[in-house]
């Protein structure tokens, strides 16, 4: 059972630890010097921004994910539940609230970008940079 609650500042070092586990799982395409500076940028905010956690029955966090009104700015799955509906199940969140949802994702993140298809998310654009402008292409993606 997947369980769906806000974060509090308690789940701050998990949900960095998510999103470290996430990235070195799916991200290889990252600079080992981009990868220290995001997770310095990540560990900086993550902790008190405002996220949508899924949760096991112990109320441990599986996976984390941040809404920005109807875009969701990031979605972060422990690697070790990847595959068991978790993913899906915050975005179904997400679309509960907000029937038509945006996101961007790493072009070179071909787990992420075939996770988004297969959910019905389709390309509405294309960035050459990153949000910060470091030279990762972004998918725009858009579902409903």
């Amino acid at each position: 059972m997947i369980g769906i609650r806000s974060s509090t500042p308690a789940d701050g070092a998990r949900v960095v630890a998510i999103w470290a586990a996430a990235v070195d799982a799916t991200h290889d395409f990252l600079s080992a010097e981009d990868r220290v500076a995001i997770g310095e940028e990540v560990a900086g905010f993550l902790p008190s921004a405002p996220l949508t956690l899924a949760v096991d029955a112990e109320d441990r966090p599986l996976g984390f994910m941040l809404l920005d009104g109807g875009h969701m700015e990031a979605l972060f799955i422990d690697p070790a539940r990847r595959g068991q509906g978790v993913g899906r199940r915050l975005v179904e969140q997400a679309l509960a609230a907000h029937p038509v949802l945006t996101t961007d994702v790493n072009e070179q993140n071909g787990q992420a970008v075939g996770f988004y298809a297969r959910l019905g998310f389709v390309p509405t654009g294309r960035s050459q940079c990153d949000g910060q402008g470091r030279p990762y292409p972004l998918v725009h993606l858009r579902f409903g």
